[in-house]
């Protein structure tokens, strides 16, 4: 494989990570920072090999179809995860059947350990099914035939770059991007950024570093780079679980402007069912490990929604009755722990 700049081994060993060991070797490391790192390195990587797909043009101005979009942007068959072998082994996911129209918003919700994650890694292509299938863009997920972009709680920027430079990484490395970057990167590249970065309220800081700028200014600036590629299809795992009530209210709203303008397929995991309401098209309620989907509703509230949509009692009823799934869940978890 050849490598280019930012994301050499030589660059991202001078950071204290090594690829070839990212769990074992520097002192002094974050096991959950380089995790974060090496998963959204390993699907930059992995996307670099994916054919073009001209399906949508630059942001951020809306797109047009050169070539039909598949009706599903994803599909699970029957598919599970078990992790280990033997007495050891985990039963992470049941055998799943989940179908994600092209442009949807859908979240997943459930207790802490229940496979929402899971499902998202499957998708992307981190984690391969125990059985059943995966389909993505109309073909098995290893052939990487849909253009994705993710973002994680830890934003994990690189640090040694700045924001235009961490927020344009995906287009030194994704295909057809990677093969203008040399020719755009100080020209149309860099107003693509400056563009996105301006959408999201960051303008004027495209060349401060990660560490000058908050935890909520961070996230925003991760939400560019996962979509600075144009993907068709957004993986977001609880994206905003580390920031206040206000900064994460209000980038539910800056997510909802990006969506409504971009329309991509987004799969989003979360623990706060108010973020799930207001943000989703769908949601799907988990079980306790092993996971399976135990009530899929669609969300009919109109857009654009505000946070004070979110005080109404129809709002208000929706959370209610998806904490009462949650509870019911956990309990049934535990009532067949103790038996």
């Amino acid at each position: 494989m050849r490598w280019h700049g930012a994301a050499s081994p030589s660059r991202v060993r001078g950071a204290g990570l090594c690829l070839q060991g990212i769990f074992a070797g520097p002192s002094q490391r974050c096991p959950a920072t380089e995790y974060n790192m090496a998963s959204q390195l390993h699907a930059l990587l992995g996307m670099s090999q994916a054919k073009p797909n001209l399906a949508v043009v630059a942001l951020p101005e809306p797109y047009q179809e050169i070539e039909p979009r598949p009706l599903l942007a994803a599909e699970l068959s029957q598919a599970s995860v078990t992790f280990g072998l033997g007495e050891s082994a985990v039963a992470a996911l049941s055998e799943t059947t989940l179908r994600i129209p092209d442009g949807e918003f859908l979240a997943l919700v459930g207790p802490s350990g229940c496979g929402k994650s899971t499902i998202l890694r499957l998708v992307s292509g981190l984690v391969q099914p125990s059985s059943g299938a995966v389909i993505v863009g109309g073909r098995e997920v290893a052939a990487k035939a849909l253009r994705l972009g993710m973002a994680f709680q830890n934003p994990t920027m690189l640090p040694w770059l700045t924001i235009e430079q961490n927020v344009m990484l995906p287009l030194k490395i994704v295909q057809p991007f990677r093969a203008q970057f040399h020719k755009e990167k100080r020209g149309g590249f860099r107003d693509k950024v400056h563009a996105l970065l301006a959408q999201v309220g960051l303008q004027g800081f495209a060349g401060k570093y990660p560490w000058q700028l908050s935890g909520g200014m961070l996230q925003r600036a991760n939400l560019c780079r996962a979509l600075i590629h144009e993907p068709r299809m957004l993986l977001l795992d609880e994206p905003f679980g580390a920031l206040d009530q206000f900064t994460r209210e209000e980038l539910w709203a800056i997510l909802q402007e990006l969506w409504l303008a971009h329309r991509p397929t987004v799969l989003l995991v979360t623990h706060d069912l108010r973020e799930a309401g207001f943000l989703a098209s769908r949601i799907c309620v988990m079980s306790a490990r092993p996971g399976r989907i135990i009530d899929d509703s669609s969300v009919e509230f109109a857009r654009p929604r505000s946070i004070a949509m979110t005080f109404e009692p129809e709002f208000v009823a929706l959370n209610q009755r998806l904490r009462e799934l949650i509870v019911d869940a956990r309990s049934a978890r535990a009532t067949t722990g103790s038996a």
